[in-house]
C-alpha cells in the first residue's frame, strides 16, 4: 500500500491539471478489500481498456471530456463508453518526451483509448497499480455516470510504466455497476 501523503498528491495533482478543487469522496482500501466484480475489473496490471470491453461484453469507445497540452505532458479526463453508456472515468497524465513520435501523435488524434495505442504500437509497458480507492461519486462524476444520486463505486490509481519509464500516471473510476452484477 502506497503512503498516504504521496497517494494523495498524485490524486490532487491530477485533478489539479483541469482547475478542480475538489473530488468525489474517497477511501484507500487493500485490494482484498475490493468487492467482486470490481475486483476483476481493477485489480490486476493490464490495461483497463481490454478489462472493460471483456467485462462489458464488447468495444468500448473513448470520449475526451477536457483536456490540457504543455510541451512536456498532454492530460486528459475521459470516459470510456459501452453502447453510449459509460463504463468508467479517467484522469491521466501523459509525459510525451517519453513516448515515440508515432505513440505521441496516436494520442494527440483523442480517437482511440490509450491502452490499444500503446498495444497497436508494441511499447513494452508495465501497468503498475498504486492504490485501490472505495468511491462515492460527487456531482460532476454523477453526471458522467448518468447517476441520478450517488453510487458507491471503485476505482485504481496506477502509473504505466512505458520502455521502462514512468510514463503515465492515472486515476481510473469504474461506473457504478448495476445491482444485478454485484
Amino acid at each position: 500500500m502506497p503512503d498516504k501523503p504521496a497517494f494523495l498528491e498524485t490524486l490532487k495533482s491530477l485533478y489539479q491539471l483541469f482547475g478542480d478543487t475538489s473530488w468525489p469522496s474517497y477511501r484507500i482500501v487493500p485490494p482484498a478489500s475490493v468487492p467482486p466484480p470490481y475486483h476483476r475489473l481493477l485489480v490486476h496490471h493490464e490495461h483497463m481498456t481490454v478489462t472493460m470491453e471483456a467485462f462489458h461484453g464488447g468495444p468500448v469507445r473513448l470520449q475526451v471530456l477536457a483536456r490540457r497540452v504543455s510541451d512536456a505532458w498532454y492530460g486528459r479526463k475521459i470516459l470510456l463508453l459501452r453502447e453510449q453508456c459509460p463504463v468508467q472515468f479517467g484522469i491521466m497524465r501523459i509525459h510525451l518526451e517519453l513516448c515515440p513520435p508515432a505513440v505521441r501523435a496516436a494520442i494527440l488524434r483523442e480517437d482511440t483509448p490509450l491502452g490499444y495505442i500503446l498495444i497497436a504500437h508494441n511499447v513494452l509497458r508495465y501497468i503498475e497499480p498504486l492504490a485501490y480507492l472505495q468511491v462515492v461519486p460527487d456531482a460532476a462524476l454523477c453526471r458522467w455516470f448518468g447517476l441520478a444520486q450517488p453510487r458507491e463505486t471503485y476505482g485504481r490509481i496506477a502509473v504505466i510504466h512505458c520502455n521502462r519509464q514512468p510514463t503515465v500516471e492515472l486515476l481510473e473510476v469504474s461506473a457504478p455497476l448495476p445491482l444485478a452484477t454485484q
